[in-house]
């Protein structure tokens, strides 16, 4: 039997008939490596339930095999709102003032890492590969292999990394971002990124560093990498193309009376600049009174984690804020910021994106933004739009076309604002073109083809000096999730 290739994350979308596919960027990820590969995608179902399965749930859709566990309350609220983000999401954002740190969630955040290990253990075949994504698994290499897997594993983080004293604001860091040392290949989406991980990996006892960007930890040997995530860039196009044409752009053109569109799109997220971003809005109305009346702002914004006080926090500081904005300039013709609160499938949103004369993505911090990307191959080449992008989103790294700005200066992003709506058509396909070529190259069939050809390339067989003292060695993690014998040496 072929080697397959196992994905691994915390929640698995698994496809319902009759239902429409939600847009989001780890989905078109895993089915883009999972592409032509013999394969698993193994996760959370998103369901709690407190019955204990020995088995995974699983189900065939479209080629691609569906594992899926449930999880406890208990475990929902430890381990997914408690410490992956609670504490993980602030302090890899850079938000140290808002991490909420407790003992019961890091245990729960370790328990269910190793609930996550030992059912994916049971299914494991000697020659599967293994992928890893994203913040809430990083010690699932570590359980893996305290379980004997051998296997390569590999783990990408979706989200910033944080520079080396933040990362050590996580109180017991060691045990999580540590263990991150038991995969053979860690990826992440910027050089940024990638680099102050290699400052906070030197700091571990007894690291070594290799050639390039190889390191040496207590025998284990990891690589560390940058590869910054992708779209379906012409299937993208394609859709923007088609939905353009369709009812609902008709109904939305007509409902926009020859206003001009600036779009913005963000999950609900103190990250995303959302607040910032109405704030510049409204500071560019304030400046440019001739273009009241004349432009308005969508900004559409699903609700997210609302069960978290941060985020109920934000939702009603931008509620606020937008009808402040609409009472001080609105008129009975027009609302200056139209704000929806919930999510659209990837056609509908392709065919705003195709709408939108200026698309705002400011976030504070993002790993990437595919909201930057998708604008970008949604337009239509002989008339585009102008992207506004913020420099702390990894996509400002590829996207050099796009108007740069710095998301806490109001008047340089309405400064931005007022340039991208004045801009002429020379130089929005000057700036348009090279970065739709770019993401056709850079694709995300490109970006899982280079990330698993960089975790073949890294992998080292293990010694059999390793493989006895990992048989020999008892396990100890079921009572200390602390334990991890060295089970992988370089050969």
């Amino acid at each position: 039997m072929s080697p397959r290739l196992i994905i691994v994350s915390n929640r698995v979308a698994v496809p319902e008939p009759g239902n429409k596919q939600m847009a989001g960027g780890l989905v078109v990820a895993v089915k883009a490596a999972l592409r032509n590969r013999t394969g698993v995608w193994f996760g959370w179902s998103g369901k709690i339930d407190e019955t204990e399965t020995a088995e995974p749930r699983t189900v065939e859709r479209n080629r691609i095999t569906y594992a899926v566990i449930d999880l406890s309350k208990n475990d929902f609220e430890e381990y997914y709102n408690g410490l992956a983000n609670r504490v993980l999401w602030p302090i890899l954002h850079y938000r140290v003032d808002l991490q909420e740190y407790s003992r019961a969630d890091h245990s729960g955040y370790m328990r269910v890492n190793r609930q996550f290990a030992d059912k994916l253990s049971a299914f494991l075949r000697e020659d599967d590969v293994v992928w890893v994504h994203d913040y809430h698994l990083m010690p699932l290499a570590r359980e893996l292999r305290i379980r004997g897997r051998l296997n390569p594993i590999g783990f990408f983080l979706h989200i910033p990394c944080a520079p080396l004293d933040i990362l050590r604001t996580l109180p017991h860091h060691d045990e999580i971002l540590g263990a991150l040392t038991y995969y053979d290949l860690i990826g992440f989406q910027t050089e940024n990124d990638r680099d102050n991980f290699a400052a906070y990996l030197l700091t571990m006892p007894g690291a070594k560093k290799g050639r390039g960007l190889t390191f040496e930890v207590e025998g284990r040997q990891t690589r560390i990498g940058a590869f910054p995530v992708s779209i379906e860039t012409a299937t993208y196009a394609r859709l923007a193309r088609n939905a353009a044409r369709s009812p609902f752009a008709k109904e939305m053109r007509e409902s926009l009376t020859g206003l001009r569109l600036v779009l913005g799109v963000d999950r609900l997220d103190y990250s995303k600049g959302i607040i910032q971003r109405i704030n510049a809005f409204d500071r560019f109305l304030e400046v440019n009174p001739e273009w009241r009346s004349r432009v308005t702002l969508l900004q559409i914004t699903p609700r997210s984690r609302s069960d978290i006080k941060d985020y109920a926090a934000i939702e009603d500081e931008v509620t606020t804020l937008i009808s402040k904005v609409n009472g001080r300039y609105g008129e009975a013709s027009w609302t200056p910021i139209r704000y929806v609160n919930r999510s659209h499938s990837r056609t509908t949103l392709a065919g705003i994106y195709r709408a939108a004369d200026v698309a705002l993505v400011t976030p504070l911090r993002d790993g990437m933004n595919i909201v930057a990307k998708e604008y970008v191959a949604a337009q239509d080449p002989e008339n585009p739009g102008v992207l506004v992008l913020s420099q702390f989103a990894g996509a400002a790294a590829e996207l050099t076309g796009a108007l740069i700005v710095n998301p806490h200066e109001s008047d340089a992003v309405a400064a931005a604002l007022k340039r991208a709506l004045g801009m002429p058509l020379f130089e929005r396909r000057e700036r348009h073109g090279p970065m739709l070529e770019h993401l056709l190259v850079h694709n995300i069939e490109r970006w899982a083809e280079d990330y698993l050809a960089a975790l073949a390339e890294t992998r080292q067989r293990p010694s059999l000096l390793s493989d006895l003292r990992a048989f020999l060695t008892p396990s100890k993690s079921s009572t200390d999730p602390r334990a991890t014998p060295d089970v992988r040496k370089q050969a």
